[in-house]
C-alpha cells in the first residue's frame, strides 16, 4: 500500500525547471532514499510535498496522499496535514528552533496546533518524547543554545514523531553533524521507525547511510529521476552510469560503521 504517490512532479522557476517530471511511490512503513549530488533537486522535491517551496517557485503535477492531491490543497488544509500526518526533519536543525523559546515551548506550540489535550498532559507527553530519543526530561526547560547539535537534532526527531505521522521526510538530517553523532541519530531514527511504523523519505547524497537503512532507492541528477529500484538492485546492479559513479565515489559502509562504533567505545 502506497502512503504517498508522486506523479509527473515538476518544480519550475522563472528561468528553468529545477525538478523535471518525476514520479515515484513510497510504501507504508518503508525507508525510501532519494539520492544524488547537491543541486540534483532532492530538497526541492521534499519541499514541494509539504507546500514549502519559496514563492518564486511553482510545483505542477500531483502528489497524492490519503485521497487528496497535496498540491491542490489550500494552505490551511495543508497546515493540518503537515506536522501531524507528514512531518519533517531538516538539515538546518538550528534554524528549526526559535532561540528565545525553551524546548518545552516548542513542544507546547506544536501540540496545541494539533492536539486537544490539557496543559499537564501535553507537558507529560513532551517529556516522554524527549526520553524516547535518549534525552533527559530536564531538556524541556532548556533553551536551544544550551544544547549540542546532536541534542537539537534528537529534539527535532522527538517533535517530528510525536504524533506518529504516516510519513517522515528527513532532508539531509545528518549533514551538519559529525560522523559519530550522525551514526547515533540514524540508529535512533531506525529504532523509532520500527516503533511507530512510519514511512521515511530520506534525502541524502551519502550512500554509506543508504546502504545500511534504505529499502528502496531513487537516484536524481539535474532535476530528473534516472533510476529507481530496491537497494540490492541499485547498489549492486546499477543501470545508469551516473549511479555507478556515485557508488564508486562513496566510502564503504564497513569503513563508516567501524569508525563510528570504535569512537563510541
Amino acid at each position: 500500500m502506497n502512503v504517498l504517490t508522486v506523479n509527473h512532479l515538476s518544480v519550475i522557476g522563472k528561468q528553468h525547471r529545477i525538478v523535471n517530471d518525476i514520479s515515484f511511490q513510497i510504501e507504508a512503513g518503508e525507508w525510501f532514499a532519494l539520492v544524488g549530488q547537491s543541486g540534483s533537486g532532492k530538497s526541492m522535491t521534499a519541499s514541494a510535498i509539504g507546500q514549502l517551496l519559496p514563492p518564486n517557485l511553482q510545483a505542477t503535477g500531483e502528489i497524492n496522499y490519503a485521497g487528496s492531491n497535496l498540491l491542490a490543497l489550500r494552505p490551511s488544509e495543508m497546515r493540518n496535514i503537515r506536522g501531524k500526518r507528514l512531518s519533517y526533519i531538516f538539515q538546518d536543525y538550528q534554524g528549526s528552533f526559535t532561540p528565545f523559546l525553551t524546548i518545552g515551548r516548542h513542544f507546547e506550540e506544536y501540540q496545541r496546533r494539533h492536539l486537544d489535550l490539557s496543559k499537564t498532559a501535553r507537558k507529560q507527553q513532551a517529556k516522554q518524547a524527549l526520553v524516547s530519543v535518549g534525552l533527559s526530561e530536564e531538556i524541556y526547560t532548556r533553551y536551544p543554545v544550551q544544547l549540542s547539535g546532536g541534542q537539537l537534532q534528537r529534539v527535532s526527531i522527538a517533535i517530528a514523531l510525536l504524533l506518529k505521522p504516516d510519513l517522515l521526510i528527513a532532508d539531509e538530517p545528518t549533514t551538519a553533524l559529525d560522523s559519530v553523532t550522525s551514526y547515533k541519530v540514524l540508529e535512533l531514527l531506525s529504532r523509532l521507525q520500527a516503533d511507530t511504523g512510519c514511512a521515511i523519505l530520506f534525502i541524502t547524497h551519502d550512500l554509506r547511510h543508504v546502504r545500511k537503512y534504505a529499502d528502496r532507492i531513487a537516484v536524481m541528477k539535474d532535476g530528473v529521476m534516472i533510476e529507481t529500484g530496491n537497494k540490492d538492485q541499485i547498489l549492486n546492479h546499477p543501470k545508469h552510469a551516473y549511479t555507478e559513479l556515485l557508488i564508486q565515489s562513496s566510502p564503504s559502509l564497513r569503513t563508516m560503521s567501524l569508525s563510528a562504533e570504535g569512537a563510541l567505545r
